[in-house]
């Protein structure tokens, strides 16, 4: 199967951003509060690490003919599951 021409740089920077992120959030948490997390939690608690992933599979949905307004990102989006009533 033939993948987008620029499949291996996109992936490339999302999976660059969510080091980034967890780098990022690990360094900031507890900064404010004096309190972290346990072990490599503090990387992960502030969610955004997935943005990047979230962007690339929103503009290959698009891409491939999945009209915008039926895409949900950051509204409408919990899913219910058995760990808690609803996750994003």
């Amino acid at each position: 199967m033939n993948l987008h021409p620029d499949m291996d740089k996109r992936l490339q920077q999302a999976i660059r951003h969510f080091w980034k992120i967890r780098h990022t959030q690990a360094q900031k948490q507890g900064t404010t509060t004096g309190t972290k997390d346990a072990g490599a939690r503090t990387a992960v608690t502030g969610g955004a690490q997935m943005n990047g992933f979230v962007s690339l599979v929103h503009d290959l949905l698009c891409e491939n003919g999945v009209p915008r307004v039926d895409i949900y990102c950051e509204k409408s989006v919990e899913l219910p599951g058995w760990y808690r009533p609803e996750k994003k």
